[in-house]
């Protein structure tokens, strides 16, 4: 063929082909009637005209599509344009014609009901138009145009509370928040994201004391909750201002969980944290200290069982994970779940003039590092056995931890911890690996023809993993994989009544938000299992969108205190917008709730 080697050739076949990943995978307020009709408008441009399948056919189907979008189709439009892409598929020259009309087929098949609905009534389908990008990539599905709308308004107060529908922990999100909703804005198709986490920061930083939460008349009904971290108390609150008798049970002096005793303070300042769970025991929540639930324990799961109609476990994972090497147990190794929680604690260890190595690639193992440098320690190396760009930890706590002094050894895999004569740790031996095959969506680490290189230190942080105590409940009849909390797909434990779980206890190790969105959907599976349908309406006029344009402009971004400055001490160290900043940055949202793939879903500002 002729165009085998033309570039349009191959780069046609590629966007066909991407383009079928996205309709068929995650296509997040993409219409895939409308992407198919934009694929073949870009193949019609694309075609020389050589024949006519191509240059006449693709210009016809783009027309049936347009009018398929709009409505206005005939009857029998749609086996029209299957009849036609099929003719246009066996009879082009080329692959700018049969590969378009593929595509075609493809997405009639893929997706029949879309195009039905949109030549039927001339608006997307519901179930694939997914709403607001922001709002579906947020776990906890926070109306982030609306508090974004109420900023810029300079109604912060409002904002905070429009937060609170969803997500009782605003401040604590709003200063930790991995913000998965950047990477769906629609902004970046003109320059870069919305700063949202950004925005939420200024928005909590500026409110008021919250608003007094209002509650259901009392239900009669009486659930137990284990565990108060962000699931478990976000179960709670919601629970409590649905008119229900809600008890928190943790075995801690202090509320808060990972937020409390796995964050450490300059990145959340604990005083933010306390007004937070603050706000939710005004909510009507009651949290008992120091109560252990298990079998050695007066409360047990079978006892909360028969004194309450629901429970909901939301114990965490805050054991530690051994490497299995030899040394593990040596002094001077710590598991970075303890050190941390000692950290919150007030009783945090003396590194004053120890060289310390830390090994893992998480968020964790960066708070560990940075939080050993904060300790005195004169020296932290990361020892990580994959690249720095496979690391699982935030890009901003990377860079944060190298700029607090902190050495990174990448491609480094741990094979000994090393004692001297006084059983004590005197270095972490580890052998240099190279990248290899990609295994489970990143490369892996295959062993190097190096020797093994040995890193002095006093100290070992292990930062692998947190483990789940699952093993009291498990005993109790709590099924159970691998440690986590089996579940349906409503967060209830299976053959027990009553019964739900969530956090990184039913998914593992997590981030805070998803731990938020589990402790919402529990509470919405625990009212429905009451025999209730309770919602939450913050009942706010969301201000108008705004109809000037939105032309291009940077992206306004968070400073941090000099590391300098900030390295020896536990003070906050990143600072919100400025007002100027936070004028520009709201100014650059794009109000898709009001524009374009929000339409349909009445702005964002229903009641769930």
């Amino acid at each position: 063929m002729p165009f085998e080697n033309d570039s349009s050739y191959g780069a046609l076949g590629e966007m066909c082909s991407n383009t079928s990943r996205r309709l068929g995978a995650n296509a997040r307020g993409t219409c895939p009637v409308d992407m198919t009709r934009a694929l073949v408008g870009v193949a019609h441009a694309q075609s020389c005209g050589k024949c006519t399948p191509c240059r006449v056919g693709l210009g016809a189907m783009t027309e049936m599509l347009e009018k398929i979008i709009d409505g206005s189709a005939a009857p029998g439009a749609i086996e029209l344009l299957e009849d036609l892409a099929e003719q246009i598929r066996v009879s082009s020259d080329c692959a700018v014609g049969y590969q378009a009309a593929e595509q075609v087929l493809m997405s009639v098949k893929a997706f029949r009901d879309d195009f039905e609905y949109h030549a039927s009534t001339g608006k997307c389908l519901r179930a694939t138009s997914q709403g607001v990008p922001c709002v579906v990539s947020c776990p906890a599905h926070v109306d982030i145009p609306g508090y974004i709308a109420l900023t810029a308004a300079g109604r912060f107060d409002e904002a905070v509370e429009l937060i609170r529908k969803d997500n009782p922990f605003p401040s604590a999100c709003a200063y930790i928040c991995e913000h998965p909703c950047e990477e769906t804005c629609r902004r970046t198709m003109v320059d870069d994201a919305v700063n949202i986490r950004g925005i939420k920061r200024y928005a909590v930083d500026h409110a008021g004391a919250p608003r007094a939460t209002s509650r259901e008349a009392a239900s009669g009904k009486r659930v137990a909750v284990v565990g108060a971290g962000p699931s478990g108390l976000t179960c709670a609150y919601f629970l409590s201002r649905w008119g229900h008798d809600v008890t928190v049970y943790e075995q801690r002096e202090k509320a808060g969980g990972m937020l409390r005793y796995g964050i450490p303070n300059y990145r959340l300042p604990k005083s933010i944290l306390d007004d937070e769970i603050a706000s939710i025991e005004a909510a009507g929540v009651k949290i008992l200290l120091d109560q252990q639930v298990d079998g050695a324990s007066e409360a047990t799961l079978a006892s909360l069982r028969r004194d309450y109609d629901a429970v909901y476990l939301a114990i965490g994972a805050h054991g530690d994970k051994k490497l299995g090497i030899a040394g593990e147990d040596a002094a001077g190794v710590v598991p970075a779940v303890e050190m941390l929680r000692n950290i919150g604690l007030g009783a945090a260890d003396d590194y004053t003039g120890l060289d310390v190595c830390v090994i893992g690639g998480g968020n964790v193992a960066m708070d560990a590092a940075r939080s050993a440098m904060r300790l005195g320690a004169k020296s932290v190396t990361v020892v990580y056995r994959r690249r720095v760009a496979d690391m699982t930890a935030l890009a901003e706590e990377i860079d944060g931890t190298v700029a607090d002094g902190c050495e990174i050894a990448s491609l480094m895999a741990p094979l000994e911890i090393l004692t001297d004569s006084d059983g004590r740790v005197r270095a972490l031996k580890a052998q240099p690996q190279i990248i290899g095959p990609v295994k489970r969506g990143r490369p892996a680490p295959v062993t190097a023809e190096r020797e093994a290189v040995e890193f002095p230190c006093q100290v070992v942080i292990i930062a692998i993993g947190q483990d789940i105590q699952s093993e009291p409940f498990e005993a109790e009849g709590v099924p159970c994989t691998w440690k986590r909390m089996d579940t349906d797909d409503q967060l209830g434990v299976p053959g027990m009544p009553g019964v739900f779980a969530g956090g990184d206890c039913m998914r593992g190790p997590a981030t805070v938000i998803l731990s938020i969105a589990d402790g919402k959907k529990a509470a919405r599976a625990i009212d429905t299992y009451l025999g209730f349908h309770h919602t939450v309406d913050p009942d706010i006029d969301v201000p108008a969108p705004r109809l000037d344009d939105r032309v291009p402009c940077g992206r306004s971004v968070m400073g941090e205190r000099p590391a300098e400055e900030r390295r020896r001490d536990f003070e906050l160290v990143e600072f919100g917008l400025s007002d100027q900043e936070i004028r520009q940055e709201t100014l650059r949202c794009l109000n898709c709730d009001h524009f374009g793939c929000g339409i349909l879903h009445e702005n964002g500002r229903t009641a769930w």
